[in-house]
């Protein structure tokens, strides 16, 4: 049977890999594609689903590719089978499928029509990586995925203001979630001593005695997980980023936000669950988190006045309760709770432009609200405060900015002073000192060299936070991103001495992809007059092609995958000593702000209302 878990991942891969060579224009062939791809993906999960389960429902293991290997390091590929991921094949084929269908008509001549269906096709490639994954790292490169398919679907409309600023605000939560992964699988990786399958996880024996000795380490790496799901699943305090996110098409708000993506948050919990199993206090947590978030979103739904915040915000607050379910053990429930909730969001979205055009239309429409609620036993005071809270979200936008985006914006622009020519006269001889002191340890006094990778990465943070928050020239924060994987790299070649393949398949990446996104920067600079950050320039309405290659660009220096700049990302992890939990924060919001500082380019330049525009646009969110 494990020969077709590979074909799972294959059919919608190469349907868009297909989709994309084909000419704009040509709707009929760009929908039939997609729709044979999602169909012949339906059909084939049905059958292998009846004969899996005819067949005992085993669980199924396989090691699939080794993509890097060495004397203390394997990074392979793993693909499971088991209830989880079946439950999760199967929505997830029918729900892609029905969308499919339904989008082939409601964009008809949409400008868009082509990058719809190609960011579908992706984002399902990502989604079924994701729920056959067989260990973390397996399942970190569809979570990655999914992540640009996110911003990609949100920014569709991408001549618009709003739609693009979402899409930068939601990408952000997800990198918060990508921190939580990166440092569960860093610590994951020296409590186990090697890249662990989720099968293996299952024995409890195995984990028992790891957690014996490093039982606050498994806390740590318990908390890292609930990070990630509740920043994927739009738990507290991350729960304001689903509205946000609706403002992509109706089609993929549906399938994206109502039904699949949202729930690999918990997929995550179910998947990681033998581990923290054990540990009640994380249990409570996450229990009390889905409380939490069921009961402030359940408010603040009641009172919207938009149908998709509406829907999003009682979807959250049924998320929550599935957490509920995980945390008390209930994995059968949660699974049919997970499925119940997906259909009816998809179908309450896909309806609800009808729904909302049948009330406008409809003369004789009046609204009867119950004469008696549970609100109505509370004092007045109590009832006020509350809606008012409910009104304004509890503020959870306000608190994001607050204590999260502010503070290193903040902390960013106290290095304004550096200009491009400040920071290359600077950074580059200090460089090329610390690449002399790594070659000739000699001549360092004792005791500094334990000090020089927080020292190195403390400066490679410094430098990707001038590059979030530089205002003015965009191929000065590119070049700043650059340097940023040079310092990380020299950090972490002091803490621990390793073979030069390392990291010159890390840097590899980051130099073709760096080069090649400076001369599209560069280019474009010939062409406009002004492709500064303090605003957004909507070029890629002139230039697609520059915009497309640019994109391209951002991927491989973000560490898309797989590329060499992903792979020399999770290598530069397993150098990192289990006991430097300094250290290992620094890197891990250095990729992180990485990350968020490259989209922030591409959306700056690239997307939004084009500067040279007639038309007035909004900037104001209702």
């Amino acid at each position: 049977m494990t020969p077709f878990l590979h074909l799972f991942i294959l059919l919608p891969l190469i349907g868009f890999l297909i989709s994309i060579m084909v000419p704009d224009k040509k709707e009929g062939l760009i929908s039939r594609i997609a729709f044979i791809s999602v169909g012949i993906h339906l059909f084939s999960a049905t059958v292998f689903l009846v004969y899996w389960l005819f067949n005992g429902h085993p669980t199924l293991d396989v090691k699939d590719i080794v993509l890097f290997g060495s004397e203390n390091y394997e990074f392979f590929i793993d693909f499971a089978f088991d209830k989880i991921t079946a439950t999760y094949l199967f929505v997830g084929a029918f729900l892609t499928f029905l969308v499919t269908v339904y989008s082939r008509v409601y964009l008809h001549r949409e400008k868009g029509y082509k990058r719809f269906f190609n960011t579908i096709l992706f984002f399902y490639s990502g989604y079924n990586i994701i729920i056959f994954s067989g260990n973390l790292e397996t399942l970190f490169i569809g979570w990655e995925m999914l992540g640009i398919s996110s911003f990609l679907l949100i920014a569709f409309y991408r001549d618009r203001y709003l739609p693009v600023k979402n899409a930068v605000k939601v990408f952000s939560i997800y990198r918060i979630g990508d921190v939580g992964l990166i440092l569960a699988m860093w610590l994951i990786h020296h409590l186990f001593h090697g890249n662990v399958t989720f099968l293996q996880l299952r024995n409890y024996d195995i984990v028992h005695e790891h957690l014996l000795t490093h039982s606050w380490i498994g806390v740590i790496i318990s908390l890292m997980i609930l990070i990630t799901a509740a920043a994927k699943s739009a738990q507290l305090p991350f729960s304001s980023w689903l509205p946000r996110a609706m403002e992509g098409p109706t089609p993929s708000s549906a399938i994206f936000y109502g039904s699949l993506a949202v729930h690999l948050g918990v997929f995550l919990l179910l998947r990681t669950f033998p581990f923290w199993e054990q540990q009640f206090s994380v249990r409570i947590l996450i229990g009390l988190l889905g409380l939490m978030t069921t009961v402030i979103t359940t408010g603040i739904a009641r009172v919207q006045s938009s149908i998709k915040s509406q829907i999003a915000y009682a979807s959250i607050a049924q998320i929550g309760l599935i957490f509920i379910e995980v945390a008390a053990g209930f994995q059968t429930l949660a699974l049919i709770h997970f499925a119940g909730n997906a259909f009816l969001r998809t179908y309450q979205l896909l309806v609800s432009p009808s729904v909302v055009s049948y009330l406008i239309r409809e003369q004789f429409y009046n609204f009867s609200p119950r004469e008696r609620s549970l609100e109505n036993s509370f004092p007045k005071k109590i009832q006020y405060s509350l809606y008012t809270l409910c009104l304004k979200e509890w503020n959870l936008d306000s608190f994001m900015y607050r204590y999260l985006w502010n503070p290193l914006k903040w902390i960013g622009t106290r290095f304004d002073f550096l200009t491009l020519n400040r920071a290359i006269i600077f950074f580059v001889p200090s460089y090329l000192i610390g690449v002399f002191l790594l070659y000739n340890e000699e001549v360092m006094p004792e005791g500094v060299e334990e000090f020089l990778p927080f020292l190195f990465s403390f400066i490679g943070l410094v430098i990707v936070l001038k590059a979030f928050t530089e205002r003015k020239l965009a191929r000065m924060s590119w070049i700043l991103i650059i340097m940023n994987h040079f310092w990380i790299v020299l950090a972490i070649s002091f803490n621990e001495h390793f073979t030069y393949e390392h990291s010159i398949l890390y840097l590899s990446g980051v130099v073709v992809a760096g080069i090649l996104g400076f001369l599209c920067l560069r280019r474009l600079k010939s062409f406009e007059n002004s492709i500064d950050l303090d605003q957004f320039h909507g070029h890629s309405f002139d230039h697609p092609k520059i915009a497309f290659i640019f994109l391209i660009s951002c991927l491989g220096l973000a560490g898309f995958p797989i590329t060499p700049t992903f792979i020399g990302e999770d290598l530069i992890f397993s150098h990192i000593h289990e006991d430097q939990p300094v250290l290992a924060l620094f890197v891990a919001l250095s990729f992180i702000i990485n990350g968020l500082a490259i989209i922030r380019i591409y959306a700056r330049v690239f997307l939004g209302p084009h500067v040279k525009s007639i038309y007035d646009m909004a900037y104001r969110s209702s």
